[in-house]
């Protein structure tokens, strides 16, 4: 006999982790909204309305910035296996658990895969990569901006020019920062930015913006030519010399996306709805003021972690607005706390992997939870936990220091 489910109903939760985030009210609104036909008019206004918004997100003028149906992954991979042929030298700084994601994707790809590591909790200067750069001398950089492992986020503004003035792609994975943490894709000379809905976007994971420079474009359509003709020399039989993927075919995405619309899958909708959201609220806010809003948040939560006598973890002049690593104390059983925060509170927090396994936790302050209610109940009910459990604070002055900053903010 079949088993017979309830309706889904997940329980209350206040997601205080390195995301994902509860969604805003608004996108959920806007994602249950009935289908259309994919050529129907207002759908196709509907993706010219997506890429004139996410123009904005990524301070860009250009053209081809749209979405890959996919998470966050999908935009990274979509990026790399349009552009990296075999045998291509790609340099990736890893500083945190998604450089070496990038490592990992790229040498999928055929690459050579030359990395740079700094030690967890620290960033790179411009000076270190471009020394890398005159080492391997790249087809491509590729860098994660923010990465949540380690809560640190990456100066790009110098890289651009290195770049540029070396004849080398610049690719960034910019998830975990856009929208919280400042990303001026065109004047720091960005050649292709992905990002995921499901941080300071305040969206659900499963749509992939991204935006591409012309000079990658050129690139990625030069490379389409050459393996048209390669197909028609086999026969449209390549014989392995053609390894691109199909489903994240960037120059296939691009003609589905451009006037001429030409089919290349069925576009999620439901998610453009909600991606589409998660950029007009980010708009209507305006992208500058989010970055603030993310940075009072912030900093609110990490004076109020240093009021329950937490140590922070990380370079603090480096440290994303939007999430936040503390070290769990010494003798304090981490993931107790944890289970006491989400069952007796209703909030999670996140624990760490790598190297950092069981030495942190990281608490965030993104998307729709970045607001004053949230920081306050988080270390209200955390200062609770860790004193049940023996750790040695004040009392009251987690709250009391995370309320001083908001009252200097509205001075």
């Amino acid at each position: 006999m079949s088993e017979i489910f309830d309706q889904i109903n997940p329980p209350p939760r206040l997601l205080m982790g390195p995301g994902p985030i509860n969604v805003d009210p608004r996108v959920l609104r806007a994602m249950s909204s009935q289908l259309v036909g994919q050529y129907d008019p207002s759908m196709t206004a509907y993706m010219n309305e997506v890429m004139a918004l996410y123009r904005q997100v990524f301070k860009t003028e250009n053209r081809w910035t749209m979405l890959v149906d996919g998470t966050s992954r999908a935009g990274i991979e979509a990026v790399l296996v349009s552009v990296i042929e075999p045998g291509d030298k790609v340099l990736v700084p890893v500083f945190g658990r998604f450089g070496h994601l990038l490592c990992e994707i790229a040498h999928r790809c055929g690459a050579q895969v030359h990395k740079i590591e700094a030690e967890w909790g620290n960033v790179f200067n411009p000076e270190q990569i471009e020394a890398a750069i005159h080492l391997v001398k790249p087809k491509m950089l590729a860098i994660t901006q923010g990465d949540t492992a380690t809560t640190m986020l990456q100066p790009l503004k110098e890289i651009g020019e290195i770049c540029r003035r070396n004849g080398v792609l610049f690719y960034c994975d910019a998830t975990a920062s856009i929208g919280g943490n400042e990303l001026l894709s065109d004047e720091w000379q960005l050649d292709a930015v992905s990002v995921g809905l499901q941080k300071c976007l305040g969206g659900p994971s499963g749509s992939a913006p991204l935006t591409l420079s012309d000079h990658i474009v050129e690139q990625i359509d030069r490379r389409r030519h050459i393996e048209a003709g390669i197909r028609d020399a086999h026969h449209h039989d390549s014989k392995g010399e053609v390894i691109r993927s199909n489903y994240f075919d960037l120059a296939m995405i691009m003609d589905y996306w451009g006037e001429e619309r030409l089919n290349h899958h069925t576009e999620a909708a439901t998610m453009l709805f909600g991606a589409r959201e998660c950029a007009r609220i980010l708009l209507q806010e305006g992208v500058d003021e989010a970055v603030q809003r993310h940075k009072l948040h912030g900093d609110a939560l990490r004076e109020g972690a240093q009021g329950l006598n937490l140590r922070l973890f990380g370079d603090q002049m480096h440290k994303m607005n939007n999430v936040l690593g503390v070290y769990i104390p010494e003798g304090v059983p981490g993931e107790a706390v944890r289970t006491a925060m989400l069952e007796d509170f209703g909030i999670e927090i996140g624990t760490s992997f790598g190297p950092l396994k069981g030495k942190i936790w990281r608490i965030g302050t993104m998307g729709y939870n970045a607001r004053k209610d949230a920081v306050l109940v988080t270390l209200t009910a955390l200062e609770n936990v860790l004193r049940r459990l023996g750790h040695k604070l004040p009392l009251g002055e987690a709250v009391d220091r995370a309320m001083a900053v908001y009252e200097a903010a509205a001075q």
